[in-house]
């Protein structure tokens, strides 16, 4: 397919920032996610629960310890009743997450600590059946799990603060690559140039710009499926290959079973945009671009892949890349994988996401 002859396109130095400072604000407040204290249904979260408090019984049984070997045993008893504790604790904050979430602020506190407290007499109850607590410090097991609890709490709360604004910035800058002038400005000039020659093109490109548009204006969801994500990209090429014709060829191998991988929202879109700004943009021929999904057992893998033009210059800044990195981790945590890599005259993105 060739090209259509359209008016001249613009580039980002013409133009100013998409969004300034004062409306960035306003946004933001629009696009804050709640935060929710009792986030502990990730891997990464459970396991610095656990490695918080075998570190906290680990430095306890240090008192009283005759020696290295004595310190052992003591932290050995100790935690065949505290990883239980621990492991129940967590497992009831992740089944009951939705409620104890909807509680006011006061009501989540006590209702965790109230889970520590018995969490605490769990492990006294499971030491004292091996014969390993005698007498039963019952009142001491429920105050130290309500004291364990309400410092995992806070941590959780942080996690949650910290991850709002975050999250808030991501959004904010993904909203604002997604509504670039420029990129609207070229899209719009190319369906004038096509509204004589070929209108049922014409519209079709701004039916994909509507898509585009209305996807990234959209109140933020936690996720999105990839098959979502795939389609949005798919809108976003179709664009792009009006403007460049055969100098934007696209490869798509595509794993069905992948489909339903969660990822953020608007996560793949920016990968493909900066494979074509850096790969198809600066080369007279054009270039390439590979797609490909696949699943490897409980994972998916997604890769995205550009061929980089002989003297195409220094790489940017990788902001773009860098926002991607971020969102996805605050989604899966240490589940997630990324990666990139440049060789042979390749650019390649690799994402791994639990499935």
């Amino acid at each position: 397919m060739n090209p259509i002859p359209v008016p001249p396109h613009l580039d980002d130095s013409a133009l100013p920032p998409s969004l300034p400072p004062a409306d960035a604000g306003g946004a933001a407040l629009a696009f804050a996610p709640p935060a929710l204290l009792f986030d502990a249904c990730h891997v990464g979260v459970v396991l610095r629960v656990v490695l918080f408090t075998e570190a906290v019984a680990a430095v306890a049984m240090m008192f009283g310890a005759a020696d290295p070997l004595d310190w052992l045993l003591r932290f050995s008893l100790l935690t065949g009743g505290m990883l239980p504790a621990t492991l129940a604790w967590l497992i009831a904050v992740c089944a009951f997450k939705g409620r104890l979430n909807r509680l006011a602020v006061s009501g989540q506190w006590l209702a965790g600590l109230a889970l520590g407290a018995l969490a605490g007499v769990y492990g006294c109850g499971l030491l004292a059946l091996m014969g390993l607590l005698l007498p039963p410090a019952w009142w001491a097991s429920g105050a130290a799990g309500a004291l364990l609890s309400g410092l995992v709490l806070a941590g959780l709360l942080w996690r949650a603060k910290a991850r709002t604004p975050a999250a808030t910035a991501a959004r904010l800058a993904e909203l604002q690559s997604r509504i670039r002038p420029h990129f609207l400005f070229n899209t719009l000039n190319s369906a004038i140039a096509l509204v004589r020659a070929e209108p049922a093109q014409a519209e079709a490109v701004l039916e994909d710009l509507s898509e585009l548009f209305r996807s990234a204006l959209a109140d933020p969801a936690e996720s999105v499926t990839l098959a979502q994500e795939i389609a949005l990209a798919r809108r976003y090429l179709d664009i792009e290959q009006v403007r460049f014709g055969q100098r934007l060829r696209v490869r798509w191998r595509l794993d069905a079973s992948a489909d339903t991988a969660r990822l953020p929202p608007l996560l793949l879109q920016p990968l493909v945009e900066n494979a074509v700004r850096h790969g198809v943009e600066p080369s007279a021929s054009g270039a390439q671009l590979r797609i490909c999904t696949q699943r490897r057992g409980a994972s998916v893998v997604i890769k995205v892949t550009n061929s980089v033009p002989a003297g195409s210059g220094p790489p940017g800044h990788g902001l773009a890349l860098a926002n991607v990195r971020e969102r996805l981790f605050l989604l899966h945590d240490v589940q997630a994988q990324f990666r990139t890599a440049r060789k042979n005259g390749l650019f390649q993105v690799r994402l791994e996401i639990p499935l």
